[in-house]
């Protein structure tokens, strides 16, 4: 299905790269303009921003996604079965369309299992966008190699687990005072880094492009910082519960704060919200994972860990906006352009020849998280009852409208 009439929207605050600027924004055949007609859309002031792209979702979920404003998300390959054949990545890369375009991240070990290298050549003519380890580290070190030296010939991304699984073993929390007091099962948070230092090492061996999914520990963000600086080819993220939520979150056991990693410490927290702020943490993703009571409603130790997070990405990355840790250009980095080139798409940006992905955002509309009424298939938010601002009025997918 592709746009049939232009449309133009006007007085609205358009983000684009060089900043906010007001005025009005015109999208034709699927594409941003530079001039047009058609039908008109008076955003009345508010934003009119890229559509979200969601990097390393685990579950697609169409009305959760249209309600945040996701446009594209990166689906990882631990489904069922996992993401590990040509023939898998292709009913992946054609699903959704055409109001969410699904890119696929490609299993680099048959079955997950981090021991055989699966057929990522094949996987990428079938449409697949960057390679991925899945929930887990890779602890061969000579099987991670020749990942990434397989990786660095395609030119893919390799988005990466950062914990030591040896450390992790069954840990459900941070070791600390927290998880002592609670007797839960804990890791020592420099699990992180030994594997960020690990792969770090031979990703610049390789020559690959490496990303870590979630880096949410002071010592982590360093070692990358270290590594860009010393001209790696390396990016990060996060999820927003590690720069909201403590491990003070996991107080009354409650498991929608399960997650994974586990939630950590106070400074470890500031310290990702220090990182978001001098670009070392490239991408913010809301890590969509739903979890239903069969998973949820357990003893916390046995509880699956994830987050239903497609519907809060928005508002917790302007909750970021509000408190003047970054500007609104730097957010729509973090959740559109950066994600967008990572993924090698034309996209999250709203500039001429780019796919028309454009939302409307009220980034002051007040609204409750509500588990009970989330969109998505379940509603695990560790956000549960919290107030906050910002919310999508209007969405366009490659010029289509998208009703949310």
């Amino acid at each position: 299905m592709k746009q049939m009439s232009p449309v133009t929207i006007i007085n609205g605050r358009v983000v684009t790269p060089d900043g906010i600027r007001e005025g009005s924004l015109h999208m034709a055949d699927g594409r941003i303009a530079a001039h047009g007609d058609g039908d008109v859309v008076d955003a009345k002031g508010k934003l009119v921003a890229p559509g979200l792209v969601d990097l390393g979702v685990f579950a697609i979920d169409k009305p959760a996604f249209h309600f945040g404003g996701i446009t594209r998300a990166a689906l990882m390959p631990d489904q069922s079965p996992p993401l590990d054949l040509p023939s898998r990545v292709s009913y992946i890369a054609k699903s959704g369309k055409p109001d969410l375009w699904v890119h696929p991240l490609a299993a680099g070990t048959r079955g997950l299992a981090g021991s055989e290298i699966a057929e990522v050549a094949l996987m990428q003519e079938a449409g697949a966008k960057g390679i991925a380890t899945g929930r887990q580290w890779i602890a061969d070190s000579g099987v991670m190699l020749r990942l990434l030296q397989y990786a660095a010939m395609l030119d893919l991304p390799v988005f990466c687990h950062a914990e030591d699984a040896a450390l992790v073993g069954d840990a459900v929390a941070t070791a600390g005072e927290y998880s002592t007091r609670r007797g839960l099962p804990s890791a020592p948070c420099e699990a992180e880094a030994i594997a960020i230092a690990r792969d770090l090492a031979l990703a610049e061996m390789a020559g690959a492009q490496i990303h870590f999914r979630q880096v949410t520990t002071r010592r982590g963000l360093e070692l990358v910082r270290r590594a860009k600086k010393d001209g790696l080819r390396v990016t990060s993220g996060v999820t927003p519960a590690h720069f909201m939520l403590s491990d003070l979150a996991t107080a009354e056991f409650r498991t929608f704060a399960r997650l994974s990693p586990p939630l950590r410490s106070e400074d470890d927290r500031h310290a990702v919200r220090e990182a978001i702020a001098d670009g070392t943490i490239d991408v913010v993703a809301s890590g969509h994972d739903p979890r239903g009571p069969e998973d949820k409603r357990l003893p916390f130790s046995d509880a699956e860990p994830g987050m239903a997070g497609a519907e809060t990405l928005l508002a917790m990355v302007l909750s970021l906006v509000r408190d003047e840790v970054i500007d609104l250009g730097r957010a729509f980095e973090l959740v559109s352009t950066n994600p967008s080139r990572l993924l090698g798409v034309r996209a999250g940006s709203l500039v001429e020849g780019y796919e028309a992905d454009v939302a409307v955002i009220d980034p002051d509309k007040p609204w409750v998280i509500q588990s009970a009424k989330m969109a998505a298939t379940a509603g695990n938010t560790p956000f549960d009852g919290q107030p906050t601002q910002g919310r999508v009025t209007a969405l366009w997918k490659g010029g289509l409208a998208i009703e949310i």
